[in-house]
């Protein structure tokens, strides 16, 4: 079955960067000239998505704004002449069929996925985490619905972390079936003991699944941190049924970090085509000084 519906929650209070996040939505946090949640919808488009449902909560309106036409702007730019500004917005709202629904209490992932679906009815899906912008020549969308189409199970998209980063994220338990492609029989959320964890392996962002996800979520006691955990019912999805994981390509930027927002913003701006040059020459400068 092809798959053409994205989930993305988008719903979290950002209090890792805070005090940007104050009044500011993480996902709307620039890099270098356009928003994070910019990239994740530019990626699901690109991976064949059709349609998308964006959990919010409230004081990101400004997430709607943006992927809705600006007819005033768009205007303005016209008669100013300012043809690639224009041309950077006008098709903003025709990226994809999205729509928003609000995730009014913040219980966890689990919590805000299963706000979906209705949305989803009985077809598999996309989550792509909010946090997450993932850059590179092949959407790790792309790679992980290609790879549903392979072997009819969700998937699960994963890169290797450190030992002390496992225990901030979740642990899978896989076996490698060829090249960057596993089979997951296990996971487990935020390990704090070492014999808990199953492998340095660990879900950063993207994840496709059945929509069978929603019974089990129904059932899914609060987990880490007294929340609904999504990694909790795959858990229990990977030891029924099984999942398949795989090793994206691409490059995975962590927009709910400081550090990570920095090095999005100088590693995708060393490539702009306006500003790359530029950048690159004020670093070397920079780095002389040090």
């Amino acid at each position: 079955m092809k798959i053409t519906k994205a989930v993305i929650p988008a719903a979290g209070l950002g209090t890792r960067v805070l005090p940007a996040t104050k009044a500011m939505p993480k996902e709307m946090l620039p890099i270098v000239d356009k928003p994070a949640i910019q990239y994740i919808v530019e990626e699901a488009v690109a991976s064949g998505i059709t349609d998308i449902l964006i959990i919010t909560n409230r004081g990101k309106g400004i997430m709607e704004d943006h992927f809705d036409k600006a007819p005033m702007l768009e205007e303005t730019l016209e008669k100013a002449g300012k043809t690639p500004q224009l041309n950077a917005i006008k098709d903003i709202h025709k990226l994809a069929n999205i729509q928003y629904v609000r995730q009014i209490e913040t219980k966890g992932l689990g919590h805000a996925v299963s706000r979906a679906r209705s949305f989803v009815g009985n077809d598999p899906f996309v989550v792509m985490y909010g946090d997450d912008v993932i850059i590179g020549d092949i959407p790790a969308t792309k790679e992980l619905v290609d790879a549903y189409g392979t072997f009819g199970k969700g998937v699960l998209g994963i890169k290797p972390v450190s030992e002390e980063a496992i225990k901030k994220y979740s642990s899978m338990k896989v076996e490698n079936i060829h090249d960057n492609v596993f089979k997951c029989t296990d996971m487990i959320e935020k390990p704090q003991r070492k014999e808990d964890i199953f492998s340095l392996y660990s879900i950063l962002g993207r994840v496709v699944l059945p929509a069978e996800i929603f019974e089990i979520l129904d059932h899914t006691k609060p987990g880490a941190g007294g929340e609904i955990q999504l990694t909790d019912a795959m858990a229990e999805l990977a030891r029924s049924s099984g999942m398949t994981a795989v090793e994206f390509s691409a490059k995975r930027y962590d927009m709910g970090n400081k550090l990570g927002i920095l090095q999005a913003n100088i590693e995708v701006g060393l490539k702009h085509p306006e500003i790359g040059e530029d950048l690159k020459a004020y670093l070397k400068e920079l780095a002389a000084t040090l």
